[in-house]
């Protein structure tokens, strides 16, 4: 799919539902750049707010002046929202934490932020994720998977990652290692247990019988929670 349809398609949902603003959460990734860079393109980058949600201690340095790099670039309003006094007060809930809910916490915490934002100011919140994570379930739910429009969510990742070198997007963005920034050192394709160029292989074709689509399968069985409407019982 080219920018050109993409864009197109991004102004024709803002104008059928009566917004004109968007905020999306930038991180520094390629993602949500690049979701950032169409969504600008299509209804003005006057319109767009870019909230910088670094936590303290984790978030790279680097991931923060790039993104803050682009919104200067790309004449983005943008806003630095630590996101550590929120964590700890909900670390407090009685209750023992363990790692799945300590990093699905710290999506969930930007997801508020970013509605809180949208609902004050009348806008969209932009999904980053791609289509190779929305098929495998590989986002927060109710965290990074809420939005209420996904600018590349019919893009593989290999599919990002030749759009933005058709935009000229900066090869420092485009070449970084991808991760959530949930923990330190997190690095998305050594959690999925392969590259993306070997895991898109497979979600383009369906052909999930060698070791790794097996893998694969499994995970977008397990996700199905993730990524289906919640069930409702009749």
């Amino acid at each position: 799919m080219g920018a050109d349809k993409l864009i197109k398609g991004i102004k024709t949902y803002f104008t059928k539902h009566n917004f004109k603003k968007a905020v999306i959460g930038l991180s520094g990734g390629l993602d949500s750049a690049l979701s950032a860079y169409l969504v600008s393109k299509a209804i003005g980058n006057n319109n767009v707010t870019a909230l910088i949600m670094p936590e303290k201690s984790v978030t790279l340095k680097k991931d923060v002046n790039d993104a803050i790099e682009l919104c200067k670039k790309w004449k983005l309003n943008y806003k630095i929202i630590e996101i550590n006094k929120f964590l700890q007060e909900l670390k407090r809930l009685p209750w023992q934490q363990n790692k799945l809910s300590d990093v699905n916490l710290k999506a969930r915490v930007r997801a508020v932020i970013l509605y809180n934002y949208a609902n004050a100011n009348n806008a969209l919140v932009v999904g980053t994720s791609n289509k190779s994570e929305l098929m495998l379930g590989y986002f927060t739910k109710y965290g990074d998977g809420a939005c209420d429009i996904k600018v590349i969510g019919n893009l593989y990742k290999t599919d990002v990652i030749n759009l933005a070198h058709y935009l000229k997007l900066p090869d420092k963005i485009i070449n970084k290692i991808p991760s959530a920034g949930l923990y330190v050192g997190q690095c998305d394709e050594k959690e999925l247990g392969a590259c993306y160029a070997d895991i898109d292989k497979i979600l383009k074709s369906r052909n999930f019988s060698s070791r790794l689509g097996k893998k694969l399968l499994k995970r977008i069985k397990e996700n199905k929670h993730k990524t289906e409407l919640p069930f409702v019982v009749r």
